[in-house]
């Protein structure tokens, strides 16, 4: 797996959000954009960093960001996620992982004894011109956003 870091272009990509619209990277030109890599919506973790994105919403807004969650989950599952938790970002399906191998995010996991690829939890802030500004892979779920608000603020 070869994650990519802060000064690296953002790979430009569209995805099916979760009413099925194509959403793109470049539709955001002029907004940092904060694009959240996790493993599979509705489980205990993704649930906990959803709630902790959706409460910091107003926060990070006010700082230019829109959030972009993506995982490998249909379409269909996306909704239900939004609907079920009251989710105010949107939600991006990367079925075939392709959005996430180009991120450097997809590779080999270990969870109770087995070996298997799969998406790690892993989130990159873009600039206003489409760069990685910062890479986050240190922290726990219930403390996402808190990290990343407090770098936004200057505070990291």
């Amino acid at each position: 797996m070869n994650t990519l870091q802060a000064g690296t272009p953002a790979p430009a990509f569209s995805l099916l959000d979760q009413d099925g619209n194509t959403v793109s990277l470049n539709d955001f030109a002029g907004k940092k954009v904060l694009v959240y890599f996790y493993p599979k919506a509705m489980t205990p973790g993704c649930t906990v960093q959803a709630h902790g994105l959706r409460d910091s919403q107003q926060q990070l807004q006010d700082l230019n960001v829109v959030v972009l969650g993506i995982s490998i989950d249909p379409v269909k599952r996306l909704g239900k996620f939004i609907e079920r938790d009251n989710l105010n970002f949107t939600l991006l399906s990367d079925e075939d992982h392709a959005v996430a191998e180009q991120f450097g995010v997809w590779g080999e996991k270990k969870f109770m004894g087995k070996v298997y690829d799969g998406l790690h939890r892993i989130s990159f802030l873009i600039n206003e011109q489409g760069v990685i500004e910062h890479v986050f892979n240190k922290f726990k779920t219930k403390d996402h956003h808190e990290v990343v608000l407090n770098y936004l603020q200057g505070n990291a």
